[in-house]
């Protein structure tokens, strides 16, 4: 009894050993990078572990959905979170927009410097994602980003096959959107705004905070995380609050209170 045991033990090891190596060929034969030094992660914690391989998938589009202008204004601070990350060696970007609400200055606080930014401003909504697809088979830039308020499949589709060539990363970001469809994009995103972390305890206005909905996320696992843009870029608010709460317990102790 005790032999037929381990062997159906041993079958099983062997089942989950064959099955998580198909997976890792699958995710291969997808273009999906394995995890090595040379991929230089984005800090996002528990949500980058989201991902395929633990990864922040670069070369495909990511899309980022708003309902009113505060869920704008965050998700263009996440995104911009996220190109400091990606331009830390000199990379270049393209913003393209039909609004005039960015203040370029604003996203410096980000690890963005605006003079690595090229701003298009466009008169019609088909003219941005006209540029956007032009923009992404340009090789030599790190990142393209666009913000229009309707995304469809078929648009999608030609903006993922312009990231396949060039390997640059896009973000697109739809502004209230009448109708949630089908896309190709890679991943969806959700922002929401949350308290500010205020800094050692002090008054005033503290480090910019999300609550992150990954709604969908190829050959990934969606969930939701909340995260906080410190001196040393993202944190996770539950880390953020514990350090917080570290530095008041010390002040304390040292009969400051």
């Amino acid at each position: 009894m005790l032999k037929l045991k381990t062997e159906e033990a041993m079958l099983l090891t062997e089942k989950q050993a064959l099955i998580s190596q198909l997976k890792k060929d699958l995710l291969q034969w997808q273009g999906i990078q394995l995890k090595s030094a040379d991929v230089f992660p984005m800090g996002l914690g528990p949500l980058e572990e989201a991902f395929p391989n633990g990864i922040f998938p670069r070369g495909v589009i990511h899309e980022f959905v708003s309902f009113d202008r505060t869920g704008g204004a965050v998700s263009c601070g996440f995104i911009s979170g996220l190109l400091g990350k990606m331009m830390l060696n000199g990379g270049i970007c393209i913003w393209i927009s039909c609004f005039h609400t960015l203040f370029p200055t604003g996203i410096r606080s980000f690890g963005v410097v605006p003079e690595n930014v090229i701003f298009v401003q466009m008169e019609r909504e088909k003219d941005v994602l006209w540029a956007m697809e032009e923009a992404l088979k340009c090789e030599g830039i790190t990142a393209v980003l666009a913000e229009i308020h309707q995304l469809d499949f078929v648009q999608s589709r030609r903006l993922q096959l312009a990231v396949e060539k060039s390997a640059v990363t896009g973000f697109i970001l739809q502004h209230n959107p009448k109708q949630l469809g089908a896309t190709a994009c890679a991943a969806r995103w959700k922002i929401s705004s949350l308290p500010s972390q205020l800094e050692d305890g002090l008054p005033g206005i503290g480090y910019p905070s999300w609550d992150i909905e990954l709604l969908k996320v190829r050959n990934g696992n969606p969930g939701r995380w909340q995260m906080t843009w410190t001196d040393s870029g993202f944190e996770p608010v539950i880390k953020a609050n514990k350090a917080m709460e570290d530095w008041e317990q010390s002040y304390h102790n040292q009969g400051l209170a």
